[in-house]
């Protein structure tokens, strides 16, 4: 048995080498690929999406805007482009969830400082409270990077409209006045493409760390 080892030693060692080759390649052909879906408007939970556009499905992009961040700068999607960013609702005297979904956003900001691909976005749902000066305390306080980060105000039909035509996140009061909107716990991811690409639960650690994931998957994505 030793001299026939010996004698093959060459054959066998190129045995294995192929063999182990072959698995590799297998194993790599055979492993699904991670994709992340595109969001249209025909995917969503119907509440969250305004009914003008509840039948499109296919070809859904966030439209253009134009809304003041927390230095008074006019923020459109000309400062977007080419970026991956991560969207939301809130406004600031939110006492339940707010916090802890800016607390998370500041987590996501903090990853990402030196990646200038990504960026963030935050649209008060409460524009007549939320001012320039009150966005601009409350980014003090979060730690926000101006760089990064706009919170935006603007006028509430545009916020309303933008929320759910284009983000399709945000629930609308049954009574009320007109453009009362109900923000959710979403945090919402955009491509470069200004596709939407998933919907995170902005309350929960292991969502968080999902939404990091899929940006970095984004920052490799070819298309």
């Amino acid at each position: 048995m030793l001299s026939f080892i010996k004698r093959y030693k060459f054959h066998l060692l190129g045995f294995m080498v192929f063999s182990a080759t072959f698995l590799s390649i297998s194993f790599y052909l055979l492993t699904p690929k991670k994709k992340l879906p595109i969001f249209n408007p025909s995917d969503v939970n119907p509440e969250l999406v305004d009914s003008t556009v509840q039948h499109i499905s296919k070809y859904h992009t966030i439209a253009d805007f134009k809304f003041t961040n927390q230095n008074g700068e006019m923020i459109t999607q000309k400062n977007y482009e080419g970026k991956i960013y991560v969207a939301d609702f809130f406004f600031t005297t939110c006492p339940t969830i707010c916090p802890i979904m800016q607390d998370n956003m500041v987590e996501i900001q903090n990853t990402f400082k030196d990646v200038s691909e990504v960026m963030l976005l935050s649209h008060t749902v409460m524009p007549h409270i939320d001012s320039v000066p009150v966005l601009k305390k409350y980014a003090l306080e979060k730690g926000v990077m101006d760089s990064k980060w706009n919170l935006v105000t603007g006028d509430k039909k545009d916020i309303f409209y933008i929320a759910r035509k284009s983000y399709l996140a945000v629930k609308t009061e049954t009574e009320g006045e007109l453009y009362d909107m109900v923000h959710t716990e979403n945090f919402i991811l955009v491509d470069k493409q200004r596709r939407v690409r998933g919907f995170y639960d902005g309350t929960k650690k292991e969502e968080i760390k999902r939404l990091i994931g899929d940006i970095r998957f984004l920052l490799e994505e070819k298309n």
